[in-house]
């Protein structure tokens, strides 16, 4: 049904504020408070707001959270910026603020929760754990599966379709998690965020969109058949067509101009609508809201 896209709930086309700019501002002012008194601040910031192993013993249970707005320093910082800024303002316009925000954080503590419990057992996963990745990894996640067909640049430069590219990254991430000896990557954190964001989006919203359509490329091409001209000629006995209807309710409307801009949006966000798109979504909208 109409109705049921995500992209013609009111609460999705409000752009009076972003919470995705929210976010990124509070990330740096967490930052300098996190590094503002040197030593001291860093530590006392570390110890109860990174996330470990160790930390989850003692009760510290709110390191899940806050451990998602610290950095290791201004390069990491800045990577997780740019992550957060492209892909959470995609999604931020698909899904509407308060979905979004509850999956970058579900991303996030089911990232931090599964690194932590590996911690438990292996040591090389024990390490306190800071930054966004974890939710970022679940945007990059619900992005692909709700837009299949759109562009991912890896490093601003390699494109890849988003059906391929997350395939791609759980594989190496997952790969790294078992084979890499680094202990300052928190590669399951990486692989629980983009479970997260799979989850999210699959089992709580149940928005996601296959990333290959198998039975189209198992469908054979239909035959083509011979179709039987029609004279232009008008006819005495012949009553006049009716015209399709351009009520927003109809069928025609709605399969005519709302249904490809809704598969726009699908493919390349909502900020991709030219202003006489958003009036014909509006107009569908209000016409929908009085039945």
């Amino acid at each position: 049904m109409l109705a049921d896209r995500p992209y013609m709930r009111r609460d999705n086309t409000s752009r009076n504020w972003s919470i995705t700019i929210a976010i990124l501002v509070f990330n740096v002012l967490i930052f300098f408070l996190q590094y503002g008194n040197g030593r001291n601040s860093q530590n006392w910031v570390l110890e109860y707001g990174a996330l470990s192993a160790e930390g989850l013993k003692r009760g510290y249970v709110w390191q899940l959270l806050t451990f998602q707005f610290l950095h290791a320093g201004l390069p990491h910082l800045v990577l997780n910026s740019i992550g957060l800024y492209f892909f959470g303002r995609a999604l931020e316009g698909m899904l509407g603020k308060r979905d979004f925000i509850r999956l970058y954080l579900f991303s996030g503590i089911l990232g931090g929760m599964l690194q932590a419990l590996l911690g438990m057992v292996w040591t090389r996963f024990a390490g306190p754990m800071v930054g966004a990745s974890a939710g970022i990894c679940g945007l990059i996640a619900a992005f692909s599966m709700l837009a299949p067909d759109s562009q991912i640049y890896v490093w601003m430069v390699v494109p890849i379709r988003a059906r391929y590219f997350l395939p791609i990254m759980s594989g190496l991430t997952a790969l790294l998690m078992v084979t890499s000896t680094e202990s300052h990557v928190a590669h399951a954190a990486h692989l629980g965020g983009i479970l997260g964001g799979v989850v999210y989006l699959k089992w709580v919203l149940g928005t996601a969109r296959p990333l290959f359509d198998w039975a189209r490329l198992r469908r054979k091409a239909p035959r083509r058949e011979l179709v039987k001209a029609i004279s232009s000629k008008p006819s005495f006995w012949r009553r006049e067509s009716a015209k399709p209807s351009d009520s927003p309710q109809s069928a025609d409307f709605i399969s005519v101009e709302v249904d490809p801009i809704l598969d726009k949006i699908s493919a390349q966000g909502i900020q991709s609508l030219t202003d006489r798109e958003r009036r014909i979504l509006e107009a569908a909208r209000a016409k929908m809201s009085k039945h």
